[in-house]
């Protein structure tokens, strides 16, 4: 089935096209709920989730060739309001209230890095920088569009972003054997 009738079918509830569109999309969302929430099962169900609240909305999908955007944002916003819920943001507060920085050039040289490394060092970040560097670094989103997701300045989020690309920066400078 072309994706263009797929969609079309998952507009008019045809439960066998919404199961062909969750199997299509069911392992990338769920790596990038996983990455925000860092847990299993509730990053299984932020999937979930997400998948219900897209059926439920398909008639507002315009342009069918976004499908995998459009679902791939609705799970960062399923799985921040799960972190939302489990109060795990409360990290949100603070950060207002934190001083500007200059973005700072990096000076990285060229070092052989393992992609379970990077993994690793940005799954050990704090929430607050983590969170942050997962949604622009990998979900592609701008400072602006997290500061309006997590209720902040884009000058924090900015911020942010800097101090945890030092930290993920320091870590993967530990991890390398020279």
């Amino acid at each position: 089935m072309e994706r263009s009738e797929l969609i079309r079918a998952c507009k008019q509830n045809d439960l066998k096209a919404q199961m062909q569109v969750y199997q299509m999309y069911k392992d990338m969302l769920y790596n990038v709920s996983y990455r925000i929430i860092k847990n299993e099962h509730d990053a299984q169900d932020a999937v979930h989730d997400a998948f219900i609240k897209a059926f439920q909305n398909m008639s507002k999908l315009e342009h069918d060739l976004n499908l995998g955007p459009w679902l791939k944002r609705i799970v960062v916003n399923c799985a921040l309001d799960f972190l939302r819920k489990q109060k795990k943001l409360s990290w949100l507060h603070d950060a207002n209230q934190l001083p500007e920085t200059e973005d700072t050039q990096d000076d990285y040289e060229e070092k052989s890095l393992k992609f379970e490394d990077v993994k690793k060092a940005i799954a050990n970040l704090k929430d607050k920088y983590r969170i942050i560097i997962v949604l622009y670094l990998i979900e592609d989103y701008s400072h602006k569009e997290i500061a309006q997701q997590l209720g902040l300045k884009e000058s924090t989020v900015r911020n942010q972003y800097v101090r945890g690309k030092r930290l993920l920066k320091e870590q993967l400078q530990n991890s390398i054997v020279l």
